[in-house]
């Protein structure tokens, strides 16, 4: 799928093709000397991971299957003035953040030489805006577009502002370091019925990750319980992929037998070979937010069997148990992030039509008197009015009958 923007014919958006990941790896490693609070190292294990198997991603890409987003990347390439010859100016990873693909993620945005020429990110014509305008015209099956972005990346901040992108939630990236894992450790963390994860349990984990975000999250996210489900497949490549990394996964959820729910769950990707931090998943139900000190603990516990490293965990500004317990706790914060959404649904502004007269509009939706239709009712009650009476009544006009209803009136009184 290949298309020129009429805004900036010079530029030319098109699928990444294996010529450009020599260029791609350049640019990841200029920007990653620039900014290194940026986590590069996930895009270059998939640049190696996409030599070795372009053909097939390429090939796996054109029906739908398990692997057809498996590395999305459209590129941005200009002919120069005198030479004709094309260079690669910037590029833009994507990927489904729901198994529906009606949310999509933008992984990154980067162009070549963007710290010294940052208008080809602040220009609305620009190579940042046309690689975000080609993907939200190429995934037609998108409703709603997320990402993260570094609040201190002024450049990629406006980027996204202009191109439709508002903020949902501030995220905060914390460290515990290994002495406070081992202080943690010492600690005795008794979690009644702590269970592990199945697929069977897709549909609690379902119900508490809707019950422990706000509902524009919610909304945005727009997750099922198939999203809480490895498939067979996807559970292959999983272990591959802790195979390739040396990783390995930990993880439980505590179950609520009297409201029959789960109120806590925990996700623990760890390093076998020490040489990378290791990560955690964390969520709680909000109104068990005790849970924050024993799922902490029982992290710390599993933590112990493996290389010493750093533990990250991810807190919103919504979840203000959390970052006080974290805080309390002498957590150090790593980075500040923003997260920030886009609608394809665009509103529209109400405007009133000029020169029209409300009464003239409103006459037709008046009442005009007409001629009643004659119903049921009506017709035998006129029947009965016209029927012969058979029965004798007094008239109380005439004198006589006057006199006598007066006379016995006063004989029953002086009785």
């Amino acid at each position: 799928m290949t298309s020129s923007l009429s805004d900036a014919p010079n530029f030319l958006i098109r699928p990444v093709q294996y010529r450009d990941l020599d260029t791609l790896e350049t640019i990841i490693v200029e920007f990653a000397q620039e900014h290194p609070e940026s986590n590069s190292t996930i895009f270059v294990q998939q640049l190696q991971q996409a030599r070795r198997w372009f053909g097939l991603l390429k090939f796996l890409s054109w029906f739908p299957n398990l692997f057809q987003h498996h590395f999305c990347v459209y590129v941005a390439e200009v002919k120069t003035a005198y030479t004709q010859e094309t260079r690669l100016r910037g590029f833009v990873q994507i990927s489904p953040f729901n198994s529906s693909r009606s949310t999509w993620r933008v992984e990154r945005v980067m162009a070549a030489n963007g710290g010294n020429q940052p208008e080809l990110f602040n220009d609305p014509k620009g190579v940042g805006s046309q690689l975000l305008r080609q993907c939200f015209e190429a995934i037609w099956e998108a409703r709603t577009w997320v990402l993260e972005v570094n609040i201190y990346q002024k450049n990629n901040l406006a980027l996204y502002r202009q191109n439709g992108f508002q903020p949902l939630a501030q995220l905060t990236y914390w460290s515990l370091t290994p002495d406070l894992l081992q202080q943690l450790a010492e600690r005795d963390s008794d979690i009644p019925n702590l269970l592990p994860v199945s697929n069977g349990d897709a549909q609690l984990l379902y119900q508490l990750d809707c019950v422990s975000m706000p509902p524009l999250l919610r909304q945005v996210f727009d997750r099922h319980p198939e999203d809480f489900r490895t498939p067979f497949l996807g559970g292959l490549l999983d272990k591959f992929r802790q195979w390739r990394d040396r990783t390995e996964i930990a993880q439980g959820y505590v179950f609520e037998p009297q409201r029959k729910a789960a109120i806590g769950y925990f996700k623990l990707i760890l390093s076998q070979d020490g040489l990378q931090p290791h990560q955690a998943q964390l969520t709680v139900h909000p109104a068990y937010t005790w849970l924050y000190p024993k799922l902490l603990i029982k992290m710390a516990h599993i933590v112990q069997s493996f290389p010493t490293q750093h533990l990250e965990l991810v807190s919103a500004d919504y979840q203000h148990e959390r970052e006080e317990y974290l805080e309390k706790l002498g957590s150090q914060r790593v980075k500040h992030n923003l997260l920030m959404s886009r609608s394809v649904w665009h509103k529209l502004k109400e405007t009133k039509p000029e020169g029209l007269h409300l009464p003239e509009m409103l006459k037709g939706l008046q009442a005009v008197p007409r001629t009643p239709i004659p119903s049921r009712m009506s017709w035998l009650q006129s029947h009965s009015n016209h029927r012969p009476k058979t029965t004798k009544k007094t008239n109380n006009n005439h004198p006589s009958n006057s006199g006598d209803s007066s006379e016995k009136t006063d004989h029953k009184t002086q009785k």
